[in-house]
């Protein structure tokens, strides 16, 4: 399933002005699940934090995890990186037309990028999943922060991620490298790279995966068919809107004991 070029046509929609980008964050914020507890997990970091952070969104995309993390403080500095140089002109464009001026975008490989004890904290959404060598990548993270810095992930979990549901079987999305990680796998590359303190816990649990099925998957599949799909997507979101809102808020408040999904906090 091709799901970049989707997530593109989306982009340029809603690209043509700064309004309707920021709109299209928000959209984003709501219906993507693993930005609820993305969210959760930063907030309670937030609270014991100074106002001088430096902070690494790796793997930065369209730029909505530094839009919310620069919306947060302002006297934090957040630097986002990603392969692609077409989204990194894009954002520092954005960001300058909104005066944002602690944010900074940059075109970078995570396999290669290293910043010596340079961030308080990194941020690392729906991006391992993609990067065939992430020993590397986590080593570059841990050499990056300061002492007593926090890495967050979020990635597929073996369990379903990226709907594979089992070793043979495609992910759902063809940009992905791996359908998932197992805690136990992940935890050990990340104390291979160094990290000690680390605290896993799955996403997407069964309130989580029937939203996401209902809210992403189906939607990208009938994209995937026809772009005309776009014109009944406002009414296929109105009716089913409220239900995922439930299903999500479930999902986020509830311990899951498996999940398609994994949240990750790894302290140096």
């Amino acid at each position: 399933m091709q799901y970049d070029p989707i997530k593109f046509s989306l982009g340029k929609v809603f690209n043509k002005k700064p309004f309707l980008r920021i709109i299209f964050y928000k959209l984003l914020d709501i219906l993507l699940l693993r930005t609820w507890h993305i969210k959760k997990a930063i907030k309670k970091w937030a609270k014991n934090q100074n106002q001088n952070i430096e902070i690494l969104d790796a793997g930065s995309g369209f730029g909505q995890y530094t839009y919310y993390l620069s919306s947060l403080n302002k006297k934090w500095n957040i630097t986002g990186v990603d392969v692609k140089e077409e989204q990194i002109e894009d954002c520092n464009d954005f960001f300058k037309k909104i005066n944002r001026k602690n944010t900074h975008f940059e075109i970078a490989d995570l396999t290669k990028y290293k910043k010596p004890e340079s961030f308080d904290m990194i941020l690392s959404v729906d991006v391992m999943e993609h990067i065939l060598e992430d020993v590397e990548v986590f080593k570059n993270f841990y050499a990056s922060l300061k002492k007593d810095g926090v890495l967050f992930i979020s990635t597929p979990s073996d369990q379903g991620g990226s709907d594979a549901h089992d070793h043979h079987e495609g992910s759902f999305i063809d940009e992905h490298v791996r359908n998932g990680y197992s805690i136990i796998d992940i935890e050990e590359k990340l104390k291979k790279a160094g990290f000690k303190n680390i605290q896993s816990k799955y996403s997407y649990g069964k309130p989580g995966n029937i939203s996401w099925i209902l809210s992403m998957k189906y939607p990208i599949e009938m994209l995937n068919i026809s772009k005309l799909f776009f014109l009944i997507l406002p009414v296929y979101y109105i009716i089913l809107f409220p239900f995922c809102l439930i299903l999500n808020s479930i999902d986020v408040n509830k311990k899951h004991n498996s999940g398609t999904g994994l949240i990750i906090k790894a302290k140096k």
